[in-house]
């Protein structure tokens, strides 16, 4: 049986998996869902304010350790790609696949900034406009978001091609959203590598929430 380590993009927590997660335990296999470290409901302004990628990449390391976890399925929506990059690049080869659920797939300096487009780019810096450390959740959706850490969209991430190593490598692209996702290029470069598998959902960013069937059959495949 495997053993998935769930991710959440910007702004959401574990919550975000909740439709996937009963699917892949059903099919009896073992799921961590996290909640990253400044947007738990309990973070105070200091941790909100001091979060950054590096922060992220530590907190799937730290369930890594506690549960002595190893031949591991890290799968990032969203941000949450730059998550599990940095994490499987220093995870001393326990991380046995990568799934890059329509999220960012980085090279080193890299950040969540630098890969994403304008518009997103101009979403954080206004969405952080009132405090200088986070991002406000964008208009709508759902009202469990919160504000996510800045830092962590801005820090350039540092890969030292230990995550090149792990044994299978996936990206996911949503395509119900193609008049605004910035994942299009990305997809483009990602067929045309051999090491990568790239799978396309019909779905909008959301994927676990829209289809969640479609999301945990791609994962249980094997």
């Amino acid at each position: 049986m495997a053993t998935f380590v769930l991710v959440p993009g910007g702004w959401h927590g574990s919550w975000s998996f909740e439709a996937v997660v009963p699917l892949l335990e059903r099919a009896g296999h073992t799921v961590h869902a996290l909640t990253l470290t400044g947007l738990r409901s309990d973070d105070g302004i200091a941790t909100v304010a001091t979060a950054n990628l590096d922060t992220h990449a530590d907190d799937v390391l730290r369930l890594l350790d506690r549960d002595h976890l190893t031949d591991v399925t890290l799968v990032g929506h969203s941000y949450g790609g730059m998550v599990i990059a940095a994490a499987a690049d220093r995870a001393e080869g326990r991380v046995s696949r990568l799934v890059h659920l329509d999220a960012y797939v980085p090279r080193d300096g890299e950040s969540c900034w630098s890969l994403t487009t304008e518009p997103y780019r101009e979403a954080f810096a206004a969405g952080a406009a009132a405090t200088g450390y986070a991002v406000r959740p964008p208009d709508g959706g759902d009202p469990r978001r919160r504000p996510h850490p800045l830092a962590s969209f801005l820090q350039e991430v540092r890969l030292t091609g230990r995550h090149a190593q792990v044994p299978r490598r996936e990206f996911v692209y949503c395509s119900g959203w193609e008049d605004r996702t910035p994942f299009t290029e990305l997809r483009t470069r990602l067929q045309a590598d051999p090491e990568w598998q790239v799978h396309d959902l019909p779905t909008g960013h959301d994927a676990m929430h829209e289809d969640p069937e479609a999301v945990a059959s791609l994962l249980l495949t094997p």
